[in-house]
């Protein structure tokens, strides 16, 4: 054998383990979801089926490259702290979550952990982000009010509708995600 042909194959054999490691099957992520509804609510089912199939096509397949570990825990505190605790425990790769009353506390539990916010109030007011362009800490997602909308909503409700002169606004005070947007309007 010659030298540069012992080179060459010696330059071959350097590449073997990166086309061993390039093999290797996708590792399987793991995926929390935390939603406080009871298991029948058929409204965030139907929504969860969609976030699936929506993650399926771009190739996190349950079963196959994703893991998806779900509690509902209805308005139960005791029930969101416990199962909070359960979906930290193993190090999920993401946790996605809804409801002002579950968020404080995945964030009492990981700093770490990337934990999705769907459809959530007001995430600078409540202290989830710094900023909106900028949220900082683990926590993404969006949300489905915001405060500096509202007053578009009423510029554009005075828009088509110019003899209204009042405008009320009904809330349950008992609700934690309305109760900040009304004592600001």
């Amino acid at each position: 054998m010659k030298r540069r042909e012992f080179i060459g194959l010696l330059g071959g054999a350097t590449g073997w383990p990166f086309a061993v490691r390039a093999q290797q099957p996708q590792r399987m992520r793991q995926i929390g979801i935390l939603m406080p509804y009871p298991p029948g609510n058929t409204h965030t089912r139907d929504l969860l089926r969609a976030f699936r199939e929506e993650l399926r096509k771009r190739g996190w397949a349950s079963g196959v490259t994703a893991q998806f570990d779900e509690r509902w825990t209805g308005d139960d505190m005791d029930l969101i702290r416990s199962a909070a605790g359960d979906l930290v425990k193993p190090n999920p790769d993401a946790i996605l979550a809804t409801g002002a009353r579950v968020i404080p506390v995945l964030m009492e539990l990981t700093r770490s952990i990337p934990i999705v916010v769907v459809g959530g109030t007001d995430p600078v007011a409540r202290g989830y982000a710094e900023t909106l362009a900028h949220p900082g800490r683990n926590i993404t997602g969006f949300a489905t009010r915001e405060l500096s909308v509202f007053g578009k909503m009423l510029q554009i409700l005075k828009d088509i509708a110019p003899q209204v002169s009042r405008v009320s606004v009904m809330y349950n005070p008992d609700n934690p995600a309305t109760a900040p947007l009304c004592s600001r309007v």
